[in-house]
């Protein structure tokens, strides 16, 4: 039933996995609870999100819930083949395997939707999408959840034009996940990729970071700490000018294309990256993505031009005579190149997944795009604190009382 590269990688995965775990201490504990609860009794979750292991993680904790499960990667090269194979060992039906094409990836989603899943778990919204199509299909769905910012855009135009069919819980929004896994995970998971594709010195080097939202934050900040020059672009100019009183240079894309030894994107939009701007870079320049999907950069337009695979993960093209590099065919870098982000960031995340689809199934919501409930935000974070040993203040009663009345003033 499962479509995996190789069962035989399954203890590798189990090695990998158990380790993730001991990092992801507030989703262990949802896990106990939901191993003597089972919530998720009787209910089939279908899940379209990276298979690394982290996600393992989440899966296996809903699993311990009572839930079935059914696994698709969210992108062609995010899935650690390894990691689906344990899935697989552990009853687990997944269907993804590293570099899939575009029509393997399709039908990894068909047959995500063929196993009726009550409850969708989306990484960019392709399930989602999928399913609603799909009119037999979508009648089984109760509600879904949303990891991404990209996710979260496609479905709010969803909900916009009246094609929304079933309640799905931004997950991406929740402030322990945009402020921790967005700008902390993706600006450590970025860097390591850019690392390991390249082994380039990053110190002394100019990084132009497309986008100042919380990924982008993370990315130039790490990418300062590492020694570089940072330019950051922005087309908001509340995020340009805070980019800017953050101490980065800001300027065009343009402008940044003929100064930028590195680039990398994360705005969840086109071609960031045009011809043009890839026709104004020195030679040697290097491109990376860290948004969800492969059109930041204008791939087909180096296409055209010749190349050559030059490291594992890293291609070069020659644009009139100067020698353009790609990293990870303008997938998530982070993914594509390395591990993704680290487990103990995950945690948060994976926690606030596994709460919401928690929350999707004990309460009646209407179609259309719901927030986390900010008691339940909250409680990870407090979570959170408890497990890395910090104890913080509480509010006195006059405190409370204070802050909750207006007739005090001077």
């Amino acid at each position: 039933m499962s479509r995996i590269k190789d069962a035989s990688l399954s203890n590798k995965g189990k090695q990998r996995v158990e380790w993730a775990r001991t990092q992801m201490k507030v989703l262990e504990k949802i896990r106990k609870r939901f191993d003597l609860e089972k919530p998720f009794s009787g209910m089939r979750i279908g899940a379209c999100m990276h298979v690394t292991t982290e996600t393992a993680n989440l899966i296996l904790s809903l699993k311990d819930g009572g839930a079935e499960i059914s696994l698709s990667a969210s992108n062609p090269l995010s899935t650690q083949d390894d990691v689906a194979a344990y899935l697989v060992k552990e009853g687990i039906n997944v269907f993804a395997i590293r570099g899939d094409s575009s029509a393997e990836y399709a039908q990894n989603l068909e047959d995500i939707i063929k196993e009726r899943p009550q409850i969708i778990m989306d990484d960019g919204s392709d399930l989602t999408v999928s399913i609603h199509k799909n009119k037999e299909a979508l009648s089984n769905v109760v509600g879904g959840t949303e990891e991404t910012t990209t996710g979260v855009i496609r479905l709010k135009s969803m909900q916009k034009d009246g094609e929304l069919k079933y309640p799905v819980i931004a997950v991406n929004d929740a402030m322990t996940k945009q402020m921790f896994d967005n700008r902390y995970g993706t600006g450590q998971s970025t860097i390591d990729g850019i690392i390991r594709a390249t082994n380039i010195l990053i110190a002394g080097k100019t990084f132009v970071v497309a986008g100042y939202g919380w990924c982008s934050r993370g990315i130039a900040t790490r990418a300062r700490g590492m020694g570089a020059n940072v330019v950051v672009t922005e087309v908001d100019p509340i995020r340009a000018l805070e980019a800017v009183m953050d101490g980065f240079r800001v300027m065009t894309m343009v402008e940044a294309s003929k100064l930028g030894d590195l680039f990398s994107t994360a705005t969840g939009d086109r071609e960031v990256i045009n011809g043009e701007h890839i026709q104004n870079m020195k030679d040697g320049a290097i491109l990376s993505n860290s948004g969800h999907f492969n059109v930041e950069i204008d791939v087909a337009f180096l296409e055209k031009y010749p190349k050559k695979t030059v490291r594992t993960n890293v291609e070069e093209y020659l644009v009139d005579g100067k020698r353009i590099y790609l990293l990870a065919q303008g997938r998530l870098v982070n993914l594509g190149a390395a591990e993704g982000h680290p487990a103990a960031v995950m945690d948060m995340s994976f926690a606030d997944q596994a709460l919401a689809c928690e929350y999707i199934i004990k309460n009646k919501l209407s179609a259309g795009v719901h927030n986390l409930p900010e008691e339940i935000d909250r409680e990870i974070a407090r979570t959170k604190l408890q497990t890395m040993g910090i104890e913080i203040d509480k509010l006195t009663k006059s405190q409370e009382k204070y802050l909750s009345s207006w007739k005090e003033g001077t």
